[in-house]
C-alpha cells in the first residue's frame, strides 16, 4: 500500500475518524452515527459488555461476518441492521464481478446479508489515485427512520432505503441497474440484493469538488438538513489543489438532495491533503452551531440551519468563530512543504467533539506527508469572532500524527495517535494521567463504554482498559488483521472491525 493511501483510511476511522442517544424512530440502544448524536463525542451507555473474548474458541463473540479486504470503516446499528463499508474481494453477488466499493447491510442478529450497495469504481484513465483499486467504502453512514445517508467511494451523497428492495423500488430515483453497471457495460437487473437508491447528489458533478484516494465524510444530520465534509483533495502530485474554490462543507436538504448551503471561507488553496473531519453540533448560549475542522488545520464553527427557514437560493453559512489550531504554520504555498517532517502547515483528520461548551480536536502535521508536531486543543466554543488569540483554553502535546475522535467521560478524556499511544487526560485543565504504548499505531479511535476504554491497532491487537484515572489495563486479544476502525457498542453486542472482518462480541 502506498504511503498516500495509508493516510487516506485512518479518516475513515477518524477523528478521523465512531450514549445511545439516537435519532427518532431508532431504538435507545442503537448506533445510527458514527459518534454521539451531533456531539461526536465516542461514548456509550451501553452496558455488560465483554471484558475478554477468544476468537478460537467463540467465546462471548456472537457472530461474524466477512467484508472481503482493505475494510476501513467502522460500522452503524439501526433497526435490526448493521451498515458498513467493505469491497468486492469476495463478491456475494455474482452479477456484481470486479473491483467495487460495497455498503453492506447485514442483520443485527446473525450477520446475515440483507442487501448491499455495489458502487463500481470511477474511471479515470490519467491516474487511479481518484477512487483507489480495492478499498471499500470508507464512510460510516447515517441512519434515521428507514433512511439510510451515506458517502460512496464514487464521492456520492445517497439517501438509500433500510428496506432495501424487499418493499419494491422507491423513487424518485429509478436508476440503480445503471449505476450498479461499470461504465460502457448494460445496466444490471435489479434484484432483492440490492439497495434501493432514493436520490443522489454527485459532489464533483455539482459543487466541482476533486477526488483523491478515497472518500470519508460521516454524514451529520439536523432537522431537516444534513451536513457533510466534501473532501475536496490535492491531485496526483500532491502539490496542487485543482479545485480552489469548490467548497469544503454543504448542506442538502434531506428529504430531496437538494444543495441548500455551503461554507464561504475558501479553505480549497490551504487544504494540505484533503477534507476528512466530518462536522459535529453543539448548543451555546440557546445558538446551535455547527462546528468544523478544516483541511487547512483551522476549526470552524458555523450557525446552524433553522429548520424552518424556506428553500430559496444556496446560502452561505454564517461563521461565528474560527480557531487557528496552529497560527505560527505556513499560510502561503502550502504544498512546499510536502513530506517535510520538521515543518509545515496543519490539518484536522479526526472529528471535533462539543462538551459541556467547549470543543476537543486532534490537530497537526498531515499522516505522512507533513510534519510530525501534534496536539490535542481544547477550544472555547462561547466566544465569537476570530478566537485563535483567546480561545484555546488548554493544549496537550501528542507523541505523533492522530486522526483520532476523542471520547470523554466523567472529566476524562481518552484519545490515542499515531505511535502507538493512547492518552488519558483531565478533560477540564488538560493535565496528563497516564498513557499505555499500545506496540502499534492506531487509525480509528477510543470508545469508552461500561466503564472501559476500547481501542485497536495496526498489529491486530485490541486493549481494554479501565476508564478511570489510574491506569488499568483489563485485557489485549489479538486479531487476524489490522484494526483500523472505531469500536462500536450497540444493544449490548460490542462491535470491532478488522481490514477482513467484523465482530459481534457478547
Amino acid at each position: 500500500m502506498k504511503p498516500c493511501l495509508r493516510f487516506v483510511w485512518p479518516l475513515v476511522v477518524m477523528g478521523f475518524i465512531a450514549t445511545c442517544c439516537c435519532f427518532e424512530g431508532a431504538r435507545a440502544e442503537d448506533r445510527p452515527q458514527w459518534g454521539q448524536r451531533h456531539s461526536r463525542n465516542m461514548v456509550s451507555n451501553e452496558t455488560n459488555l465483554p471484558e475478554t473474548f477468544d476468537l478460537k474458541t467463540g467465546e462471548n463473540v456472537k457472530w461474524s461476518a466477512p467484508l472481503g479486504g482493505n475494510a476501513y470503516g467502522s460500522p452503524v446499528i439501526a433497526s435490526g441492521s448493521v451498515l458498513i463499508g467493505a469491497n468486492n474481494s469476495l463478491p456475494r453477488d455474482p452479477r456484481n464481478r470486479g473491483d467495487r466499493g460495497v455498503l453492506l447491510c447485514l442483520n443485527e442478529a446473525d450477520g446475515t446479508l440483507r442487501w448491499q450497495l455495489a458502487v463500481p469504481r470511477l474511471v479515470d484513465p490519467e491516474s487511479s489515485n481518484r477512487d483507489w483499486p480495492m478499498i471499500g467504502i470508507c464512510s460510516p453512514p447515517t441512519v434515521e427512520g428507514n433512511r439510510v445517508y451515506a458517502v460512496t467511494n464514487r464521492f456520492e451523497v445517497v439517501c438509500l432505503d433500510l428496506n432495501g428492495q424487499a418493499d419494491g423500488n422507491d423513487g424518485p430515483y429509478q436508476d440503480e441497474g445503471r449505476h450498479m453497471a461499470p461504465s460502457g457495460t448494460p445496466p444490471l437487473e435489479v434484484t432483492a440484493m440490492d439497495a434501493d437508491i432514493i436520490w443522489i447528489f454527485d459532489m464533483p458533478g455539482e459543487i466541482g469538488t476533486y477526488t483523491h484516494d478515497s472518500a470519508h465524510s460521516s454524514i451529520l444530520l439536523d432537522g431537516p438538513y444534513l451536513y457533510i465534509n466534501t473532501c475536496n483533495c490535492v491531485d496526483d502530485t500532491h502539490q496542487v489543489i485543482r479545485r480552489p474554490e469548490a467548497p469544503s462543507l454543504i448542506v442538502l436538504d434531506k428529504a430531496t438532495g437538494k444543495l441548500v448551503a455551503k461554507d464561504g471561507e475558501r479553505i480549497g488553496p490551504r487544504i494540505f491533503h484533503s477534507t476528512w473531519s466530518s462536522p459535529a453540533l453543539g448548543e451555546v448560549a440557546d445558538k446551535r452551531l455547527v462546528f468544523f475542522g478544516g483541511g487547512d488545520g483551522i476549526c470552524y464553527a458555523f450557525e446552524a440551519l433553522k429548520p424552518s427557514a424556506p428553500l430559496g437560493p444556496v446560502a452561505t453559512l454564517k461563521r461565528v468563530w474560527r480557531f487557528d489550531s496552529d497560527p505560527t504554520a505556513p499560510k502561503e504555498n502550502v504544498h512546499d512543504y510536502w513530506k517535510n517532517r520538521v515543518e509545515g502547515p496543519s490539518t484536522i483528520m479526526g472529528m471535533p467533539v462539543f462538551h459541556d461548551n467547549r470543543v476537543y480536536v486532534t490537530v497537526g502535521g498531515g499522516m505522512f506527508w507533513g510534519k510530525e508536531k501534534v496536539w490535542l486543543k481544547c477550544i472555547d466554543a462561547t466566544l465569537s469572532g476570530d478566537i485563535t488569540g483567546s480561545g484555546e483554553l488548554w493544549s496537550y502535546p501528542l507523541e505523533m500524527h492522530s486522526c483520532s475522535t476523542p471520547s470523554i467521560s466523567k472529566g476524562l478524556l481518552f484519545v490515542a495517535d499515531t505511535a502507538g499511544k493512547i492518552h488519558c487526560i483531565d478533560a477540564g485543565t488538560g493535565q496528563g494521567y497516564w498513557t499505555h504504548d499500545l506496540g502499534r499505531e492506531v487509525w480509528g479511535s477510543t470508545l469508552v463504554a461500561d466503564g472501559k476504554v476500547y481501542v485497536g491497532t495496526m498489529r491486530g491487537d485490541f486493549w481494554i482498559f479501565a476508564a478511570e484515572k489510574d491506569k488499568r489495563v483489563l485485557a489485549s486479544v489479538r486479531f487476524d488483521d489490522p484494526i483500523a476502525s472505531t469500536p462500536v457498542a450497540a444493544n449490548g453486542v460490542l462491535y470491532v472491525a478488522t481490514l477482513k472482518q467484523l465482530y459481534a462480541l457478547k
